[in-house]
């Protein structure tokens, strides 16, 4: 299983499938990173957390943690 976390610099991925449940679930789906979306990899921090994505035609920071439960494929 390949996870948003995974992904270098540059690469343009689609949304598989979100694992967690409950309220971290539903923050990532209510930031726009539902099932289908695609997401290029903008930046990474220099210590590699967070990880600056493009998603819906804005940017967006996340954690790596929760790049963990992001499950991708390439496009």
């Amino acid at each position: 299983m390949s996870t948003l976390r995974d992904v270098k610099i540059g690469e343009e991925v689609t949304i598989k499938k979100l694992h967690g449940e409950g309220a971290l679930k539903k923050r990532i789906m209510d930031m726009g990173l539902t099932k289908g979306t695609k997401i290029t990899i903008k930046k990474v921090a220099p210590l590699g957390d967070p990880i600056e994505i493009t998603v819906r035609g804005y940017e967006l920071s996340i954690r790596k943690a929760d790049a963990e439960i992001i499950e991708i494929e390439t496009v």
